[in-house]
């Protein structure tokens, strides 16, 4: 019988596979465990078990933490440029590995790695005064180790190792089985790149095997000091039980909100660009929009502008059978339990379930629902977003509040009212507000947000940079030293 130790770690390394980014992504279709694999070739960072993979992160990461900010930045520009030069080639791998999302969008979030922050951020301060002089700088953790989702395999692995080597960590990845051969295939372009940049071999390493059994030897692994995972409320505390600290990305279904102040056509677009892109997979995509009664029609109108094709109300029914095992609570609300089969699919896919055709090129499908919907109350990747009419500002308000259901993850509000935006801003308190734009303004596309694929939610951390891998650091000099004036 296992241990309550042993139990716990199953319980961690299931949710975190099974709740892939924290919103219900089903495994690829199951196989034996020895063959859940997608491996390259082991080498330059690939190895046959977790304990060879730890121990070459260890055995590099002291030699990371020595080198100067400027050699790691090396180490970074040269993921960045990898990612951009193998950025089509990349994305056609991972479309056709995990049969989720759009390759345009694919090829683009390879390409827009380059905006993720490096060792810029991490400039040391200091403090002076009579009494002495205080140097803080940011000390590396060591060994992280980390949890890659199917959604976003090759980008977020970029993403979170620019963020570990620029901090002077190392890191072992535990990539989602579906997406775990073009995770490899990256993560081994990687090193040969650092190695040729700074001499370091192994910054980057991860299993030959992707399974839940090697997730369970990475999160207990005496090796690793800190643990960077993915999925819902019960992964995260389970975790935190685990004796290690964890920064987790959890679970969001951000909410939009329109008022009568709005730039119709603005949010329209706003919105189509948003929930449209890689068909909706992203964690601070569109899900729901709440449109004060005022200008529901003139939204619709500028919706349809936009490309959105509207579903009538039976095919919004096919449609959720579909998408959705349906359960009732006698109240007149339906919850359900997201299928995977149209998961990340393309608008002509859902259209087919919904038994409907749309114009060729159709990026989003819209219908009219109810607040209690199961695709309003309900997080899903898939191009098709609920539009609900409500009262006013407060009413639109309490509806998001509802929906967002306190995962404090992303919120988007389109208005020209400051005292609006200011009222759902402190209601919703989400770690990513954007106002008059797309959720990829968050991220800094088209806004002043950056880049990364891990979004620390349940944890507090935020939009993960090199500084969220990192130690504050304080050396005081006391009694006056080094003071010149």
């Amino acid at each position: 019988m296992k241990s309550e130790h042993e139990q716990l770690v199953a319980e961690i390394a299931r949710e975190v596979l099974e709740r892939l980014e924290g919103r219900g992504l089903a495994r690829a279709p199951q196989k034996p465990e020895a063959a859940a694999a997608a491996p390259e070739a082991e080498g330059e960072g690939v190895f046959a078990t977790v304990d060879e993979a730890v121990a070459a992160a260890a055995e590099a990461q002291p030699r990371v933490a020595a080198l100067s900010l400027a050699e790691r930045g090396r180490m970074v520009e040269a993921i960045k440029d990898l990612c951009w030069r193998h950025a089509e080639q990349w994305g056609r791998l991972e479309l056709e590995e995990t049969g989720l999302g759009r390759l345009d969008h694919k090829i683009e979030k390879l390409r827009i790695i380059r905006n993720v922050p490096g060792v810029e951020m991490l400039a040391p301060q200091a403090r002076t005064d009579a009494s002495g002089l205080c140097l803080i700088e940011r000390a590396p953790w060591g060994v992280i180790g980390m949890v890659l989702p199917a959604t976003h395999s090759a980008p977020t692995l970029a993403s979170n190792a620019i963020n570990v080597l620029a901090s002077g960590n190392t890191a072992v990845f535990s990539p989602h089985p579906a997406g775990a051969r073009i995770a490899m295939r990256a993560l081994q372009h990687f090193n040969r790149a650092i190695e040729r940049a700074t001499g370091v071999r192994n910054a980057l390493a991860m299993c030959s095997t992707a399974s839940i059994r090697t997730a369970e030897e990475l999160f207990r692994h005496p090796g690793v000091a800190l643990l960077c995972v993915t999925g819902g409320p019960n992964v995260v505390r389970a975790a935190m039980k685990h004796g290690k600290r964890v920064i987790a990305a959890g679970p969001g279904n951000p909410p939009v909100v329109v008022d009568e102040t709005a730039d119709l056509d603005l949010a329209a677009k706003s919105v189509v660009q948003g929930a449209s892109f890689d068909n909706n997979l992203l964690c601070i995509g569109e899900k729901e929009v709440f449109v004060v009664a005022q200008v529901f029609d003139g939204f619709l109108a500028a919706m349809r502008r936009a490309g959105a094709y509207e579903l009538k109300p039976d095919a919004i029914e096919r449609l959720t059978r579909a998408a959705f095992d349906l359960e009732h609570d006698g109240k007149g609300c339906a919850h359900g339990h997201l299928k995977k089969d149209l998961i990340g699919k393309d608008v002509s896919v859902l259209a087919a379930a919904a038994g409907v055709e749309v114009p060729r090129g159709t990026q989003l499908l819209i219908g009219v629902t109810g607040e209690d919907h199961v695709f309003v109350q309900e997080e899903q990747m898939m191009p098709f977003v609920p539009v609900v009419k409500v009262r006013d500002i407060d009413d639109a308000i309490r509806a998001a509040v509802k929906a967002e259901r306190g995962f404090r993850h992303t919120a988007i509000i389109h208005s020209r009212n400051l005292n609006n935006v200011t009222k759902m801003a402190r209601a919703m308190n989400t770690t990513l507000f954007v106002v008059n734009g797309p959720c990829v303004a968050a991220l800094g596309a088209g806004g002043a947000g950056y880049l990364s694929y891990s979004i620390a939610t349940p944890t507090g951390e935020g939009v993960t940079t090199p500084l969220t891998f990192t130690r504050e650091r304080q050396i005081a000099l006391a009694a006056g030293a080094l003071r010149i004036f």
